[in-house]
């Protein structure tokens, strides 16, 4: 394993960011951190590239303390919006010094990143549009080729096409270079079919691990008349209720129904359907299971 946590936990002050989180990452993997704002995900990034220390617990970066590592430092870059880099140079200053730093470094592929995207080389990082400089964060992020590769919601402020791009890009570079890859997102949707494994966090602590053919499979939605849903799903894990009109409930559930229950329900009048992990996602970290509708369910 690349990445092991055992009961890992971060405090600033009285704010618990991350407790007591237990979980491992292998090797050669794309895998998805996913949660709301204030769950966590990027104290945790930053423990694992070395910026922070644990408060708790034990983690193990190529089976380090990642915490002034410089084994974990030399193999890892940590790509965020607020990367730091040299005010004086221009860009094209900056790809060139990347050689200095990364081993795997792909100065090839750096460059060609940098014509696609239409980069003035004399611009300087801090002189960027938001988007541009999420693109030029891009691409060193990918052309260091590091055996442990971080991004920290590394889309911030590109538009559409440039993320469709970005993403593509990630996954082809992968497959010719397989490496560990961790990238945060609020748009799962838009990440989903490039992950193997999703890390789902709500308020600090693990809410699931999977890989995202198994998310993708974990829950299924029912709809129908109020009494018949409420005795089908009687004794079982529910994740979202929601009521249209006055008889008609709809509610997400742990996927746990044989075939013979799945025919009985439907046969019931039942509607059983899909439900896609993006929503999924949302409805496992929302507080027993409430959504914006119950604001105005005064019942």
């Amino acid at each position: 394993m690349v990445v092991e946590c055992q009961g890992l936990s971060k405090h600033f002050g009285r704010t618990v960011a991350l407790n007591n989180l237990t979980f491992s990452i292998k090797k050669n993997a794309i895998t998805g951190l996913v949660g709301a704002n204030g769950a966590g995900k990027t104290t945790l990034l930053k423990i694992l590239a070395g910026y922070l220390r644990k408060t708790a617990g034990e983690v193990r970066v190529f089976g380090e303390r990642p915490f002034n590592s410089l084994k974990v430092a030399a193999n890892t870059i940590f790509i965020d919006d607020n990367l730091a880099l040299p005010a004086t140079l221009s860009i094209a200053e900056i790809l060139e010094a990347g050689r200095l730093f990364y081993p795997g470094w792909d100065h090839g592929l750096a460059r060609r990143l940098f014509d696609y995207f239409s980069f003035n080389p004399r611009q300087l990082h801090k002189n960027l549009s938001k988007g541009k400089r999420s693109t030029f964060n891009m691409i060193l992020g990918l052309s260091a080729r590091s055996v442990l590769t971080i991004f920290d919601e590394p889309t911030v402020g590109m538009d559409a096409a440039v993320r469709k791009d970005f993403y593509r890009a990630l996954l082809q570079d992968y497959l010719q270079h397989p490496r560990t890859i961790i990238i945060s997102s609020h748009l799962l949707k838009e990440i989903e079919d490039i992950l193997e494994e999703i890390l789902l966090l709500r308020e600090g602590q693990k809410r699931l691990q999977l890989s995202a053919s198994a998310l993708r499979e974990y829950a299924l939605g029912l709809r129908g008349e109020e009494a018949l849903v409420k005795r089908f799903i009687a004794g079982r894990e529910v994740y979202r209720r929601e009521h249209f009109g006055k008889n008609s409930l709809f509610v997400v559930l742990r996927n746990s129904f044989s075939a013979a229950e799945r025919h009985k329900a439907r046969a019931a009048g039942l509607e059983i359907m899909a439900v896609s992990a993006e929503d999924l996602c949302v409805y496992l970290t929302s507080k027993g299971g409430r959504g914006i509708d119950d604001v105005f369910n005064r019942n």
